[in-house]
């Protein structure tokens, strides 16, 4: 009897992990090869852009020379979506999505793996700094579980680099001790865990062991007790790695299981040579799975804030190949329910060849550390100052005070 009593408490601890306050999610899509922002938040209002791009501009919305499925939808006089991002139209016109435009960082070099290196550690920072942002914010609020970050795939990116507990997956149905429970390895495994120091306790030298250990088993636990492995979803997802992935962070946070931060890649957006034939799917996998994870996740999308991102746009004409070649400024899109959205967010700085940066690019007149810094300050309640040192951020507006 005192052996059950004992197990069942030690249960009752693990399940304790999850609850609490629900803090604030934070779920990071990052387009890896540089997505074409002119292409994908359409300039409309700006004849260049059509002179620019002959074969690759896509039609006006009032272009009644092309056909319904190849304009672009206006979300003001100025800018439209690309048609294939049709998806996002509901959440944009409910003020719950926000586009920022001429977006980007400082890097010159125009090349994918120093872009990314440089946004994900939020700038060429040195010494503990030099960790991913994620990883900063995630360091602030102390010891973590299990699954308080998750990277969806099969390599940790460097915005969480250096968080003090990330999981990497590709499935929640791996997070598993073997391929079928075993409850005596379980109790073995938590006898010599026992006895762990309790959550907010200094760590001593031998409790490290024992506290992801814990930790651990504790995220078993819960995930066990909630089910979730045969949890049903609220929303039809694609049969796609983006969808799949989108679909694994709405299950973390469904289940409760004390997730703040997580990231999802999209890649493939490197659309030199034919980009007419490359764009499109990939639009629309990015719109289609946003869109999901959005009815999926219902009225819990009012903590939940996904930031999408990328690490240039394209040069603003098309090339030879009808394709376009590494450019500076892009876009990013903010979906949520704090949110201040139904909006482009922008300081345009023109497609005219003297508004051009040299050798023919969108020019970065938002950084993007001023949007992340915004989501950190208001959103996630921690000091952007420690997250992106040496950048004084300016407030875009981009969420609802």
């Amino acid at each position: 009897m005192g052996k059950r009593r004992e197990k069942e408490t030690t249960r009752r601890q693990f399940l304790r992990l999850g609850d609490g306050k629900k803090k604030d999610v934070v779920v990071v899509v990052f387009l890896r090869g540089a997505a074409d922002g002119l292409n994908l938040v359409v300039p409309h209002a700006e004849p260049r852009y059509y002179e620019l791009r002959p074969t690759l501009a896509v039609p006006r919305p009032d272009d009644t020379s092309a056909d319904d499925s190849e304009r672009g939808i206006a979300l003001d006089d100025r800018f439209s979506f690309h048609p294939l991002l049709s998806p996002l139209l509901p959440s944009f016109r409910a003020g719950e999505l926000a586009v920022v435009h001429a977006v980007g960082s400082d890097d010159q070099t125009r090349s994918h793996f120093e872009a990314q290196d440089r946004m994900e550690h939020a700038g060429r920072t040195e010494g503990s700094e030099s960790s991913g942002w994620l990883a900063r914010y995630l360091r602030q609020s102390g010891r973590k579980s299990g699954l308080s970050s998750a990277a969806i795939g099969t390599q940790l990116p460097e915005s969480l680099r250096g968080a003090p507990a990330v999981s990497v997956l590709q499935t929640l149905d791996d997070y598993r001790l073997g391929k079928e429970r075993d409850p005596e390895l379980e109790r073995a495994l938590r006898a010599l865990y026992a006895p762990a120091p309790a959550p907010g306790d200094a760590l001593a030298p031998g409790d490290a062991l024992a506290s992801a250990g814990v930790d651990a088993l504790g995220t078993l636990a819960r995930l066990e007790a909630l089910g979730v492995a045969g949890e049903g979803h609220r929303a039809a997802y694609r049969d796609d790695n983006f969808a799949r992935g989108l679909r694994e962070v709405a299950r973390l946070i469904h289940a409760d299981v004390g997730l703040e931060a997580a990231s999802v890649d999209l890649g493939d957006w490197d659309t030199h040579f034919v980009q007419a034939n490359l764009f499109p799917s990939n639009v629309s996998t990015l719109a289609h799975g946003l869109a999901a994870f959005r009815e999926d996740l219902g009225d819990t999308m009012q903590r939940v804030t996904v930031v999408v991102m990328t690490e240039f746009g394209r040069r603003a004409y098309e090339n030879s190949s009808l394709g376009t070649d590494h450019g500076r400024a892009g876009v990013m899109f903010l979906m949520g329910g704090a949110v201040h959205g139904g909006r482009v967010i922008t300081d345009w700085p023109g497609l005219a060849e003297d508004q051009l940066e040299q050798p023919g690019d969108l020019a970065v007149t938002i950084d993007y550390r001023d949007v992340l810094a915004e989501l950190v300050e208001r959103r996630l309640g921690a000091d952007s100052s420690t997250i992106f040192p040496g950048h004084e951020a300016t407030d875009r507006g981009v969420f609802r005070k």
